[in-house]
């Protein structure tokens, strides 16, 4: 009796305060797409040419990149800051005759005149790691030219690339 007494007591208690805190949904994120083809150059530390020897990888401390970047961007319209959600796929050492996946993801900011910097994982045949990248877009018309540096630090070593591509805005 005594349980049903203290129930019917919080019942009464907590609702009328639940009406009372009714939340509104934040507005509709605003969305763009900016994927598209990357390409470039990957230092790799003599401690990350190592690690690929051990695993049967043999490569020069300097690799090519290939690949693509699936980028969405959320922004809001006051502040001109973008919210920026990557995917960025590569395959390195194509020059060399090794195929070297690697899969970043990454989040992070872009102003509104291009300059962006971003953190995430890293998986490659090195290991894991956390990606650092900082980089700015040059608009060309309706084209974007988007100029990166990552710095890859590892147990192994660091790798450090240059990337840059293109894509147009879509929404």
């Amino acid at each position: 009796m005594r349980a049903t007494v203290i129930a019917f007591s919080l019942f009464c208690v907590v609702a009328p305060l639940g009406a009372q805190t009714v939340i509104p949904p934040p507005p509709l994120a605003k969305t763009v797409s900016l994927s598209g083809p990357r390409f470039g150059v990957t230092s790799l530390s003599d401690g990350v040419v190592a690690k690929l020897q051990e695993r049967l990888i043999d490569v020069r401390p300097m690799i090519t990149q290939f690949g693509w970047q699936f980028e969405r961007e959320f922004y809001a319209k006051t502040s001109g800051v973008a919210a920026v959600n990557e995917w960025v796929v590569l395959i390195g050492g194509l020059d060399q005759g090794v195929v070297l996946p690697s899969l970043s993801w990454l989040v992070g900011l872009r102003t509104s005149e291009g300059t962006e910097f971003g953190i995430g994982p890293n998986v490659t045949p090195a290991g894991v790691a956390l990606a650092l990248a900082a980089g700015v877009t040059l608009r060309a018309g309706i084209m974007n030219v988007p100029m990166n540096i990552a710095v890859v630090p590892s147990k192994a070593g660091t790798r450090v690339s240059f990337l840059t591509g293109f894509n147009m805005r879509r929404r």
